[in-house]
C-alpha cells in the first residue's frame, strides 16, 4: 500500500501531512527514495531553506516530495509513505512519475490523505469523507461519499489517473471547521489514523495523540467562549444543525 499527503491546499490544519509522519515515527520507516523537485517545484514560490549542520557547515534543503518504507504492527504488508508539498508545476508528469514508481514498487493500492474546511461543529466527532475506484469500499469505511465538484489538487489529478490507469485508489479526507483555521490541528490528524487503524488493522499507538487532541479541544473550547461572536456563530451553526 502507497499512502500519500501532500502539504498545501489539499492539508488543512497539516491534518493529513502530520498523519503521515505520525505512521513513519510508529512503523521505524525509513526514506529510500524522492521525486527530483526540479521539474515540479517553483522555488521562487517555495524556497529552499539553508540549515546548519552538526559540523556547522551550512547546506541547502530544497523542496521534495520523499517517499518511506515500513513494516505494518499487527498486518503482513509493508506500507509506503509519501509526503511533501503539493507540486507547482508540471502536475500531469508528476503524476505520470508516482504512477511509475507505484508499479515499480508493485504496489496494490493508492491511499491519499487530505483535510479541508467546512462548516462543521468543532464539538462534534470530525466528520470523514472520501472517494474511491472502488465505491464499496467507501460504503465499507462508512465515509459519506464525496460530493464536491470545483477546483482541485493533485490528489484530485491523481485520483483520475488512477482510475484511467486502472490503479486502485482511495482517498480519505477530515473535515475541519473553516471558522477556527488553526495549523496544526490534532483532531483532524487523530480522525485520519483511526480510520485508517480500523480498516487495515493497524496496531498503532495512537495515546500521545489523542492527548494532543483533548488539549487542542479545550483550547478552542477556552477561545470559543471568550470570543463573543465567535460562539454567538457556532450556536447559530447547532442551531441550524438541530432543524435540518
Amino acid at each position: 500500500m502507497l499512502l500519500l499527503a501532500f502539504a498545501g491546499w489539499s492539508d488543512a490544519g497539516a491534518s493529513a501531512t502530520t498523519a503521515v509522519r505520525y505512521l513513519a515515527d510508529q512503523l521505524l520507516a525509513k526514506k529510500f527514495a524522492s521525486i527530483d523537485p526540479e521539474e515540479f517545484y517553483d522555488f521562487y514560490t517555495q524556497r529552499p531553506v539553508v540549515r546548519l549542520n552538526e559540523s556547522k557547515i551550512r547546506e541547502i534543503h530544497w523542496p521534495s516530495y520523499d517517499f518511506y518504507v515500513g513494516s505494518g504492527m499487527g498486518v503482513e504488508r509493508d506500507f509506503i509513505l509519501g509526503i511533501g508539498a503539493e507540486p507547482h508545476l508540471r502536475w500531469r508528469t508528476f503524476t505520470e512519475t508516482l504512477l511509475r514508481f507505484t508499479r515499480e514498487c508493485q504496489v496494490e493500492m493508492i491511499v491519499t490523505l487530505g483535510a479541508y474546511l467546512d462548516e462543521v461543529l468543532y464539538t462534534r466527532p470530525v466528520p470523514l469523507t472520501g472517494f474511491s475506484t472502488d465505491p464499496k469500499l467507501v460504503e465499507q469505511l462508512d465515509l459519506v461519499p464525496s460530493r464536491y465538484q470545483g477546483p482541485t489538487g493533485i490528489v484530485g489529478v491523481l485520483a483520475d489517473a488512477c482510475r484511467v490507469a486502472n490503479v486502485s485508489h482511495l482517498s480519505l479526507w477530515a473535515s475541519l471547521p473553516h471558522y477556527l483555521s488553526v495549523s496544526p490541528n490534532p483532531r483532524g490528524t487523530l480522525a485520519l489514523l483511526l480510520r485508517l487503524n480500523q480498516w487495515i488493522g493497524l496496531r498503532v499507538d495512537t495515546s500521545p495523540l489523542e492527548k494532543a487532541a483533548a488539549d487542542f479541544q479545550a483550547k478552542i473550547n477556552d477561545a470559543v467562549n471568550a470570543d463573543p461572536k465567535l460562539s454567538a456563530f457556532v450556536r447559530e451553526l447547532k442551531k441550524r444543525e438541530f432543524e435540518q
